[in-house]
């Protein structure tokens, strides 16, 4: 009687809860968005924002095409304004070649072309709009002037050629990070692509690679992992007396590619003080994902170039022709990508695209894993990275909108997206006052 007397009372009371509780409406859905997007527009506003590795094409850096313009590329000063990209290194890239005098000479040009570019954009194009940073203070400064920021990051070793003094004029050029090695063996470092066939030509690092690694130490320039092999790594956490960063690299766990970091890796970055930015490049995100969403993609730009007249060319292909032909290419293909894409949104049988929530999945596990203050964010933007949310630079708040969503507090959200990156920085240029002062 007593148990009848007890279910019948809790019944009641759960009945009574059910009654004073009113049902959510699609009203309340809606104000609970949008206070959500709220709040992540005025964290968004006041976190310093810093993508750690966009590309650039040096025939978007002239008097008549710059990055003042709403140019094709994914980051221009326009986007950075719309999508709130406060800062954005921009890469001296050279791709990997003979390991010769010539090939030394060309890549050293090439690095120099960019290096160039990067000065004409803040010096003479736009100096009113965009700075160069050197270290973190200038960062801070330029920001709070309106400005937008750049600097400058060195994507393979190979433009050093055998002239270790090429390290500091590239310093004092304004680079603040270089990975040694790039797709392919270079004359400082093997190159993750060794996974391949398990071909290597140093089994980590060349002697000229460790002194390398030095020099960087030496002048207070980051040392990046992203490029180069496991072994590469593990030398130059033995050699380096600062912390490490990876400029473009996300979970390995998450996503089996050789370009990712495996959870080894990542605590070895955590133990040097460094930080690992996640990078929201499609195929080192969700490979199977990626694949699915690129051949389906594939079939639709070959209808739609098919119309056109245009031959599809794969990648190997296009290596095949001349620079003037693959420019020529590249040019048509700026022209049938929009088509493509605007197909794409009218279709329901699409496959998912690997997107920001993807993106975010990487932080997540890395942030678990390693700690909140290991951990940063990149695009690699005209390089080949871009994703469905953050295709470039004017979708920016979206990464922000997403860590909110996951329950990032604002100091949390300040820390990702420029605080662990500038604090490495920092350390690294204490390293190097210490070294100079010794």
């Amino acid at each position: 009687m007593k148990r009848t007397i007890i279910t019948l009372s809790f019944i009641a009371l759960v009945m009574s809860c059910k009654n004073d509780k009113k049902p959510m409406t699609e009203n309340d859905s809606k104000q609970d968005s949008i206070a959500l997007i709220e709040l992540a527009r005025g964290i968004h506003e006041r976190v310093i924002t810093l993508d750690t590795h966009c590309d650039i094409d040096v025939k978007n850096f002239t008097t008549a095409v710059n990055y003042t313009q709403d140019l094709n590329s994914q980051v221009t000063l326009p986007k950075m304004k719309e999508g709130g990209l406060d800062v954005a290194w921009f890469i001296a890239y050279t791709g990997q070649d003979e390991l010769n005098d010539e090939g030394f000479k060309t890549s050293y040009e090439e690095a120099m072309n960019k290096f160039t570019a990067i000065h004409k954009l803040v010096n003479e194009i736009a100096p009113d709009q965009i700075e160069l940073a050197l270290t973190s203070d200038d960062v801070r400064r330029i920001v709070k002037s309106g400005k937008k920021v750049a600097m400058i990051g060195i994507e393979n070793g190979y433009p050093v050629g055998k002239d270790i003094s090429n390290v500091e004029k590239f310093y004092n050029l304004g680079g603040r990070y270089m990975s040694l090695a790039h797709n392919g063996h270079s004359q400082l470092s093997d190159s993750n692509t060794g996974e391949a066939d398990d071909v290597w030509l140093h089994n980590g690092l060349s002697d000229l690679g460790k002194e390398v690694i030095k020099e960087m130490n030496r002048l207070g320039m980051m040392v990046d992992v992203s490029h180069p092999s496991k072994e590469a790594m593990r030398d130059m956490l033995e050699i380096s007396a600062a912390p490490i960063i990876a400029s473009h690299s996300s979970a390995r766990a998450l996503c089996d590619h050789s370009r990712n970091l495996d959870d080894e890796q990542l605590e070895w970055i955590k133990q040097s003080g460094g930080v690992v930015q996640a990078v929201a490049f499609p195929a080192y995100l969700n490979t199977e994902k990626s694949k699915k969403f690129g051949e389906f993609r594939k079939e639709i730009a070959m209808t739609v170039m098919d119309s056109m007249n245009v031959a599809f060319l794969d990648w190997t292909d296009r290596q095949k022709l001349s620079e003037e032909e693959r420019q020529a290419y590249y040019e048509m293909l700026q022209k049938v990508n929009p088509v493509v894409s605007a197909k794409l949104k009218t279709m329901k049988d699409a496959p998912k695209q690997v997107d920001v929530a993807d993106l975010v999945d990487h932080i997540d596990y890395m942030v678990n894993k390693i700690g909140i203050e290991y951990v940063g964010i990149s695009s690699d933007f005209d390089g080949g990275g871009g994703i469905d949310g953050w295709n470039d630079a004017s979708e920016t708040f979206n990464v922000t909108l997403e860590l909110v969503k996951r329950g990032y507090t604002e100091e949390q959200i300040a820390m990702l997206w420029s605080g662990n990156l500038l604090r490495v920085l920092d350390d690294v240029q204490a390293v190097a006052k210490k070294i100079q002062g010794s």
